[in-house]
């Protein structure tokens, strides 16, 4: 894709324009979001349960390699992600949700979405240690050595510190997850860098905390009856979190800011 003088990608003329500054939604527009990702949804539920079936399997599969292939899910993860909005995009012009449009991260700008990944990966590390720093590598040890008596004594006596620590390791993820919840559809419809795809994510969640605050309310009541037909409801509660993202995304950063009817 093309650099345009200021600097920022070419836009592609068959998708959606991109719009930055990120645009600050009103707060039902979290609702709205529900109620855009639930018609993509319901225009392919079968493909969309499939290819959540198909991304667990290939969950469960990596973290058969100890460490390392959970590692290697995680630094992935983008591309997937990014196959999902290319799959929300086809849904919204009328298309077919086809299972190859899963990998297409994998087709397009991997490199990127990569590196996405793995930035997130080193962030998280980051913060474990922080959270072992405050907690004491004493009770990690404890954890880790499985002995029940041991852990439930050191937990005890360090209960507000850990605590504490849980508050910091929260306060951290939070920048982090914000920084990456768009960063995968930018990438795979803008063309932007991994850093400025990430970037311009937190600014977006940042200036919309009102209406994610509402979408998340709403997005948790639907995780506890999700969970009521022995968790069955999950394989439609993450599709709609992952296409009603998706309408956020066209809300936020594209010009016109709504799904386009099929």
């Amino acid at each position: 894709m093309s650099v345009t003088q200021e600097g920022s990608p070419a836009q592609d003329p068959a998708g959606p324009r991109l719009a930055l500054p990120p645009r600050r939604e009103r707060a039902g527009a979290g609702w709205t979001w529900i109620a855009q990702g639930w018609r993509l949804f319901a225009r392919a539920p079968l493909m969309w349960i499939l290819s959540i079936l198909v991304w667990f399997v290939i969950a469960i599969v990596s973290n058969l390699v100890p460490f390392v292939g959970g590692l290697a899910f995680q630094a992935v993860n983008p591309a997937i992600a990014a196959g999902f909005v290319v799959a929300c995009r086809s849904i919204e012009l009328g298309g077919d949700f086809e299972l190859e449009q899963l990998f297409a991260g994998f087709r397009t700008r991997f490199g990127s979405l990569l590196v996405v990944g793995l930035i997130v990966i080193g962030c998280w590390i980051l913060i474990f240690l922080a959270f072992a720093g405050v907690v004491g590598f004493s009770i990690l040890g404890a954890i880790l050595s499985g002995n029940a008596q041991l852990i439930v004594h050191d937990i005890v006596a360090s209960a507000l510190t850990i605590a504490l620590a849980g508050l910091i390791a929260l306060a951290l993820s939070v920048p982090l997850m914000a920084a990456f919840w768009f960063a995968p559809a930018l990438i795979v419809m803008h063309g932007l860098s991994p850093v400025q795809a990430m970037k311009e994510s937190f600014v977006g969640c940042m200036r919309n905390f009102v209406p994610f605050l509402v979408w998340g309310i709403v997005m948790t009541v639907f995780a506890v009856l999700a969970a009521i037909p022995i968790g069955l409801g999950y394989l439609v509660w993450i599709p709609l979190t992952i296409s009603s993202t998706y309408a956020a995304y066209r809300g936020i950063y594209t010009e016109d800011g709504t799904l386009e009817p099929a």
